[in-house]
């Protein structure tokens, strides 16, 4: 960037530095109180030193709205970035990262977060401790799961996850009453059901907590070792309405497909307390690893069908 820009611009707010080649952001920018947009996709940033340092302490860290990042070689989110508290808008994508860190909740004020087309295979909890966040790209990556506390962004409406490696969804994404747009096309979506579960018997210890817990024997922290009153604390209710029955670390994993927006089934993940537990669901909706497998791979095969073409809205 030129020297002088910000005695040249004092009243710059937007500045767009896209396709200029640029391998690095000068000191500069810290000194434009007033930029709120700073678009820089399709450059040569990523290496060391791309951003000014004391970037969330200077004047330009608290203006900041919108950052466009996108088409650079960024191997991971610039810890820099993550000082922009006042930061609505964020892309990184078709850069070259492996993973969204933790810290990624200090953005308070994000709305819009694009990191479609990297290689990130995870997505952290913390993400959902963002509580105005709207859209959320996550489009062409290696995501093979769903964090259930995606369900706690109460402000989301649209979710991009199409082309990633998703075989089934957490069925706390139903809590996501605000969304609008959910695109799932291009995932597995259990083309072939898992045929490698195995149930293992419960413990000893699980079998005396399931005991404790379903029978309501009373107890007292003073009554038992720490942590056994730990492990207490940590059962599951069984979903089956039927059973009532609880569980520890002993659980049977089940797909089940579940009619969303009236016209499609989305496959979301269960567990039941034990294989003799029957699913909560009607045999019409339900498809288990207990069936048959012809018949789940029919069934599988039609939603994984029906996956390849749905944008929800």
């Amino acid at each position: 960037l030129p020297a002088g820009l910000s005695q040249w611009f004092p009243a710059l707010e937007v500045l767009d530095v896209s396709g200029t080649g640029l391998a690095e952001l000068g000191a500069e920018l810290l000194a434009l109180p007033r930029l709120h947009t700073l678009l820089a996709k399709n450059n040569r940033l990523g290496g060391p030193g791309s951003l000014p340092k004391g970037l969330g302490q200077a004047p330009l860290g608290r203006s900041l709205r919108v950052l466009n990042l996108s088409g650079n070689r960024f191997a991971e989110v610039p810890p820099a970035l993550l000082g922009l508290r006042g930061l609505q808008s964020l892309s990184l994508g078709g850069n070259r990262l492996h993973g969204i860190p933790p810290e990624i909740q200090e953005l308070r004020s994000l709305e819009f977060l694009y990191l479609g087309g990297n290689f990130i295979t995870s997505i952290p909890p913390e993400l959902a401790n963002l509580p105005s966040l709207s859209y959320l790209v996550l489009c062409d990556n290696k995501i093979q799961s769903i964090p259930p506390q995606l369900a706690q962004l109460h402000s989301l409406r649209s979710l991009s996850l199409h082309n990633n490696l998703l075989t089934y969804l957490p069925r706390e994404i139903l809590n996501l009453v605000h969304l609008e747009e959910l695109s799932l096309r291009g995932n597995p979506l259990v083309v072939r059901f898992v045929r490698d579960l195995t149930y293992n018997p419960p413990s000893l210890q699980e079998l005396a907590g399931r005991t404790i817990k379903t029978r309501n024997v009373p107890y007292a922290p003073s009554d038992l070792p720490e942590n056994l009153v730990r492990y207490l604390s940590l059962a599951s209710n069984c979903p089956n309405p039927k059973c009532g029955g609880v569980y520890f670390d002993s659980c049977v994993r089940q797909i089940k497909f579940v009619d969303f927006c009236g016209k499609y089934r989305l496959p979301l993940m269960h567990y039941l307390c034990s294989p003799e537990c029957s699913s909560p669901c009607s045999s019409a909706s339900q498809s288990s690893t207990s069936q048959s497998e012809s018949d789940s791979e029919d069934e599988a095969s039609v939603a994984a069908r029906r996956m390849q073409k749905v944008l929800l809205g």
